[in-house]
């Protein structure tokens, strides 16, 4: 028995926000002088974003105009964690509900009733009852409906998500599964004047999105072929995601692509290994774009142009890494320009996080 996913929806918050903008957010936060000024916006002009989405206000503004954050310097009293997880509890919800309409738009005439499975994703905040709950009684599913939470994975936690559906759809055909993946990572920001930090602020931004499998394919669905996903332990240090006082504080090191460039070709291989396919059957690609240079070092192990990484580098363009919806709004942006002759073609698929873990997907086109 195969699985599908037959749609896939997204959504952003409403506050746009700039590059520049946030360099000067963030120049202002950290009380830092002209020349330090000057290399930050540096470094947000270097990432290839151009406009990322939050949920706060706060950061369209540079001073006086706050909400959420102490409107003197330093920010003072800098928001606990209690504040942090209230905000993703009043947004969170509402952030899912419209990536579900946006994904069962996909679907005209689709009964909610047939979600049989729904999975939730989230590393950036925690309550219960949580979004599944409140997803159930919002969207009106089923109460009964088979409920998995899937937390703290960081950026590549869609892929667990997927295997989980494809098991259970695998193992009974009559499935319908609804993964919802949501990340407010904007509500996070820490003011430590670090590398990591830096580059943490100047990445990561809010979003949602959810996605459908079963059994059953349809016009352009996206048959789930084979996972394969591993582990490179000397860089445990290097990607992490930690509960302080003052929010979640991300650790990023600059050294990520470098871990990432030596294991990707060994990753892919692991991932044919049982498969007639190689590269050259590669038509596709849907690579979480956490950072410019994961995207070149990916290019230039497995001999691929910035063309055939497009819809990663428009969705980082766009949106900026917001986390584990990341991947699937690069898939759904593939999805969307999908025509009768991609009948057949395959699509390779990656994402990275916390551990160092790796994942791989290779998905065809039905």
């Amino acid at each position: 028995m195969k699985s599908h996913i037959t749609a896939i929806g997204t959504a952003v918050p409403p506050y746009q926000i700039t590059q520049l903008q946030v360099a000067d957010f963030m120049s202002n936060a950290l009380e830092i002088d002209s020349e330090a000024s000057r290399r930050l916006r540096a470094l947000y002009r270097a990432t290839g974003i151009h406009t990322r989405h939050t949920v706060l206000s706060d950061y369209t503004h540079t001073s006086g105009e706050f909400e959420f954050y102490g409107n003197n310097p330093g920010m003072e009293p800098f928001p606990a964690i209690d504040q942090r997880m209230e905000l993703y509890r009043k947004n969170a919800t509402p952030l899912c509900i419209q990536a579900i309409e946006n994904c069962f738009e996909q679907m005209p005439g689709f009964a909610k009733e047939r979600v049989t499975h729904l999975i939730t994703v989230s590393c950036t905040g925690m309550y219960a009852p949580g979004v599944d709950i409140e997803i159930v009684e919002q969207v009106g599913l089923p109460t009964n409906v088979q409920r998995t939470a899937i937390n703290f994975m960081g950026c590549y936690a869609a892929f667990p998500a997927l295997k989980t559906a494809d098991h259970i759809c695998r193992a009974n055909p009559d499935a319908v599964v609804l993964i919802v993946c949501v990340e407010l990572c904007s509500i996070h920001f820490q003011k430590h004047n670090t590398d990591d930090h830096l580059l943490a602020n100047a990445l990561f931004a809010d979003g949602a999105a959810a996605v459908l499998v079963q059994s059953t394919p349809t016009p352009g669905s996206l048959y789930m072929e084979s996972f394969y996903g591993d582990l490179i332990s000397v860089g445990k240090k290097d990607m992490a995601w930690h509960i302080s006082n003052f929010g979640f504080e991300m650790t990023l090191s600059a050294y990520v692509p470098d871990l990432i460039e030596q294991g990707i070709q060994v990753l892919t291989e692991n991932l044919f290994r049982n498969l007639t396919v190689s590269l050259e059957n590669i038509s596709l690609f849907a690579i979480h774009p956490g950072g410019k240079r994961i995207l070149e070092v990916i290019e230039k192990q497995l001999a691929l142009s910035p063309e055939d990484n497009y819809h990663a580098y428009e969705i980082l363009r766009n949106y900026g890494n917001m986390s584990s919806p990341t991947v699937l709004f690069v898939l759904q942006s593939i999805q969307r320009t999908l025509e009768l002759a991609d009948k057949g073609k395959r699509i390779l698929s990656f994402a990275f996080g916390p551990g160092l873990t790796l994942e791989s997907m290779l998905l065809q086109v039905h």
